[in-house]
C-alpha cells in the first residue's frame, strides 16, 4: 500500500510503499477512500506539541473507508461497511471518564495518526469498537472532515451552552469554523463570525452569519459588546490575539470555549473581571463516538454543508504549505479512490 510517512520532524513526509497490515483480533482493516487534512496533522508532523509522536509514523485522523477484513473479536461492524477512523483510536473503556460519557478525556487513550498510525494511507488498522459507521448517502469526501472538524466544533457548541435566543461568536471561519457556524445556527443561536481574510468573511456571509466582523479593521470585543455581548465564544483561530478578543466579547455569565491549539498558545485572564462577571473558560477536545454519530445524522438530513477541496496523497507536502499560508478555503481532503 501507499502511505505518507513522517520520518523526521524537520523533513517533508515521504510517500512510500508498505505491506498491507493484517488486523489483530480486535481490529478492522479499512481501505481508505478519503482522508482529511487537519492542522493537528501538521503539528504532529512537525513535532510542535510537548507530547510528541514517535517517527516513523503515518498521520491522519479523518479517515473514511470500507472495512476489508475484521478480527474474530469484532462484533459492531461488518466487512463491507463504510466507517470513519477518527482521532480517538481507542480508550480504556473502564475509567470514570470513559463510563461517564467523556471517553475523550481517558488518560490511556490512543490517537489516530499520533500515537498509532493513521489514515494518510491506502489502508489503515483501527479498533473495531472505535470506528464509527458512516450512513449511506454521505459522500466519503464530506464524511472525512466531519470526523474531526465536524465533531470537534459540534462538541464545542454543545459545551458552550448555545441555545435558541443566545448569541454565539465563532472566531476563525476556516475548516472548523465554517462548520461551527452552521452548528450554532442549528442550535438556534444568533451568530457572529470573525475572521481576517476577505474570502473567509465572504464564506461566513454565504453560510448565513447574522453578523460578520473583520478583525483587521474592527475592534471585535467592542463591536460584540455593542450587540449585547456573546453568551458563548468558540475560539478556533490559531492566534493568541483572537483568544483575547473572544474573551473580551463575552457578556456577563458568558462562556469562552478554547479549541484551537497554537504551539505557543496563551490566554491572560483578568481575575477580577472573570470573577465579577461569572465568566467561564473551558477547553473542548474533539468529541465522542456518540457525538460523531449525531454529526453524521445531521449531515445525512441535509443540515450541514462541507466546504472542501480534494487533493492526491502525493501532494501532501504542498498541501501542508497551503494550509500554513492560509490559502485554503476551508478543508483539504485526500481522495485515495
Amino acid at each position: 500500500m501507499k502511505a505518507a510517512v513522517v520520518h523526521d520532524f524537520t523533513q517533508p513526509l515521504v510517500i512510500e510503499d508498505r505491506p498491507v497490515p493484517a488486523p489483530a483480533p480486535h481490529q478492522v482493516l479499512v481501505r481508505i477512500e478519503a482522508s482529511g487534512l487537519c492542522h493537528t496533522d501538521i503539528h504532529a508532523a512537525h513535532g510542535d506539541w510537548p507530547v510528541k509522536p514517535a517517527p516513523p509514523f503515518v498521520p491522519g485522523h479523518e479517515g473514511v473507508g470500507v472495512v476489508e477484513a475484521a478480527g474474530d473479536q469484532v462484533r459492531h461492524v461488518q466487512v463491507g461497511e463504510r466507517v470513519a477512523v477518527a482521532w480517538l483510536a481507542d480508550a480504556c473503556g473502564r475509567c470514570d471518564h470513559c463510563v461517564s460519557g467523556w471517553e475523550t478525556l481517558c488518560l490511556r487513550q490512543h490517537n489516530s495518526g499520533y500515537s498509532v498510525d493513521g489514515a494518510y494511507a491506502e489502508y489503515a488498522l483501527a479498533h473495531g469498537d472505535y470506528v464509527i459507521p458512516v450512513p449511506d448517502g454521505i459522500d466519503p469526501l464530506d464524511a472525512a472532515p466531519l470526523s474531526c472538524a465536524g465533531v470537534t466544533t459540534y462538541k464545542a457548541l454543545k459545551v458552550s451552552g448555545a441555545a435558541p435566543g443566545t448569541r454565539v461568536l465563532v472566531s476563525g471561519i476556516g475548516g472548523l469554523g465554517h462548520l461551527a457556524l452552521q452548528y450554532a445556527r442549528i442550535f438556534g443561536a444568533e451568530t457572529i463570525a470573525v475572521d481576517v481574510t476577505d474570502d473567509k468573511l465572504a464564506l461566513a456571509r454565504e453560510l448565513g452569519a447574522d453578523h460578520v466582523l473583520d478583525a483587521r479593521t474592527q475592534d471585535v470585543a467592542a463591536e460584540v459588546q455593542r450587540l449585547g455581548g456573546a453568551h458563548a465564544a468558540v475560539a478556533l483561530a490559531v492566534s493568541n490575539a483572537s483568544f483575547q478578543a473572544a474573551y473580551g466579547s463575552l457578556r456577563r455569565g458568558g462562556t469562552l470555549v478554547l479549541v484551537a491549539l497554537p504551539a505557543e498558545g496563551k490566554l491572560e485572564l483578568p481575575v477580577f473581571d472573570t470573577v465579577l462577571n461569572g465568566t467561564k473558560v473551558i477547553g473542548s477536545i474533539v468529541g465522542t463516538r456518540q457525538d460523531l454519530a449525531e454529526v453524521f445524522r445531521l449531515h445525512a438530513l441535509g443540515r450541514t454543508r462541507v466546504i472542501r477541496e480534494t487533493r492526491r496523497l502525493e501532494e501532501v507536502n504542498t498541501c501542508f504549505d497551503e494550509v500554513l499560508a492560509g490559502k485554503v478555503s476551508a478543508r483539504l481532503v485526500f481522495d485515495l479512490r
